[in-house]
Parts: C-alpha cells; sequence; structure tokens
C-alpha cells in the first residue's frame, strides 16, 4: 500500500475532506501539494501534515481550479519533476428548486464541480500515463441518489461520477486507473458554508443519524482512508468504480 515518495495534488486542501486527505498522504510519506483558494487554512493543514510526518514534502498551491488547472500542473511538475495521484476534491454545493435557481447558479457549480475536474483530469493525464497512477474523484451520495431541492448539485455530481467512468475506460489502456468516492453526511463545514446556522446543523446532523444505516453520520478521516486505499496500489484492480462512503445510506429507502 506504500505511496511513499509519490506526488499527489489534493485539490480542496484547505479544509474537511481535502485536509484530511492531504494529512493521510502525508502519514504515507507522500509529496503531497496543497491546493486551495484560502492561504490561511492551507498553512493550517500544512501544519497538519507535518504534524503527522515533520519529514513530509509539501507544496501550498493558492489557486482557483476553475481557472488555474495549468497552472495547478505545470507548477506540482516544476517542483516534484512528476506527478502520481490526482485527488479532485474542490467542489462546491447549491439548494433550490428548479423554479428558484437560476442559470448563473447552474453555471457556477457545474465550473466548480465538473468543468475544473476535465481540466485538472486533461492536463494531469500525460503526467500520470508516465507514472502509470491514477486518479481519485470526490463525488457524492447525491450522485447516486435523487433528493429534493438539490437538482443541480445533484446533477453535477452525477456527472463526475459518469466522467470517472469514461476517463477510466480513456486510460485503461494506459494503465491509469479512475475511481471516485461518494461520501453520504460528512461532519465538515460543507453545510455550514450553505448557510446552514450552528442549532440547524447540530438537528440535521441528529436527523441524519438516522438516515445512514450504521446510525451515524461519517468523520472526514473516514472518507481519506477511502481515498487513500483506492490511490495506493492495494487497489491496482479496481477501476471505474463510485465507492458509497456513507454508512449504508445509499442502500435504504427515503425517509
Amino acid at each position: 500500500m506504500s505511496l511513499a515518495g509519490k506526488v499527489v495534488i489534493v485539490t480542496g486542501a484547505s479544509s474537511g475532506i481535502g485536509a484530511s486527505a492531504a494529512e493521510a498522504f502525508a502519514k504515507q510519506g507522500a509529496k503531497v501539494v496543497l491546493v486551495g483558494r484560502n492561504v490561511e487554512n492551507l498553512k493550517a493543514t500544512e501544519a497538519v501534515c507535518k504534524a503527522a510526518n515533520s519529514k513530509a514534502e509539501l507544496l501550498i498551491i493558492a489557486a482557483d481550479v476553475t481557472t488555474d488547472a495549468e497552472k495547478i500542473i505545470n507548477s506540482t511538475i516544476e517542483r516534484f519533476g512528476q506527478l502520481n495521484v490526482l485527488v479532485n476534491n474542490a467542489g462546491v454545493g447549491g439548494t433550490g428548486s428548479i423554479l428558484d435557481v437560476d442559470v448563473e447558479e447552474f453555471d457556477r457549480l457545474m465550473n466548480i464541480n465538473v468543468r475544473s475536474v476535465f481540466l485538472l483530469t486533461k492536463y494531469a493525464a500525460p503526467h500520470l500515463i508516465k507514472t502509470q497512477g491514477n486518479i481519485v474523484n470526490v463525488s457524492s451520495l447525491v450522485g447516486l441518489r435523487s433528493f429534493p431541492n438539490l437538482s443541480v448539485y445533484c446533477t453535477s455530481k452525477a456527472a463526475l461520477d459518469q466522467f470517472t467512468r469514461c476517463i477510466a475506460l480513456d486510460l485503461a489502456p494506459k494503465n491509469v486507473r479512475v475511481n471516485a468516492v461518494n461520501p453520504g453526511v460528512i461532519v465538515t463545514q460543507f453545510h455550514k458554508n450553505l448557510g446552514m446556522s450552528a442549532e440547524d446543523y447540530a438537528k440535521f446532523l441528529a436527523h441524519h443519524s438516522t438516515t445512514h444505516a450504521l446510525g451515524r453520520v461519517g468523520e472526514a478521516q473516514e472518507v481519506a482512508d477511502a481515498i487513500i486505499f483506492l490511490a495506493s496500489d492495494s487497489s491496482s484492480f479496481i477501476t471505474g468504480a463510485t465507492l458509497p462512503i456513507d454508512g449504508g445510506r445509499h442502500a435504504m429507502c427515503p425517509r
């Protein structure tokens, strides 16, 4: 399962699942490129990675995945000379029914959640072919299941899942694997960033403890563990997979 010495890009590394994934790769001895827009938060992730592995080689790239995809890949190659793993984690949520969502919001979510992944994958692919590396996309349960008032977000993640499967087939002849994780409700800042108050968020977590078969919501580290598995040689015969990390939520009937 060794990832020691491998060069890994993690987008959206400033918080949540991205920060946990970056820490997990650092623990494995990987050279980790931390990508995000908030420099202060990226430095906090850098400190956590250093605490996990004082010898970890890290690179901070303050960038917007929607406009700086080529810069992210080129900066990584300039610093480390290769690329082994691309973790497309950066993404945003959004709410509203078709009666409320405007075109600008649709474009924003699709641009961040889908188009940026296309661009990063496009620029990274030649380097991943050289190392016979792999890609892990961070999707969502909503890519597998439908929910009201989340139509655009669901659509963007469903598109990401299909993109994962198609690119897995494109790159399989080059021995480059492409997979995705589909988290359920995970304790991060994600829902608060959508405008949910602390009180409402506590109620949200309490409710969703009942909608996941295991009787609780998830932690970012549990998703990071799955990302590490899919990025490692332990999953060398897995490609085109979309793996739910959701305590069984995908298998339950709606309630």
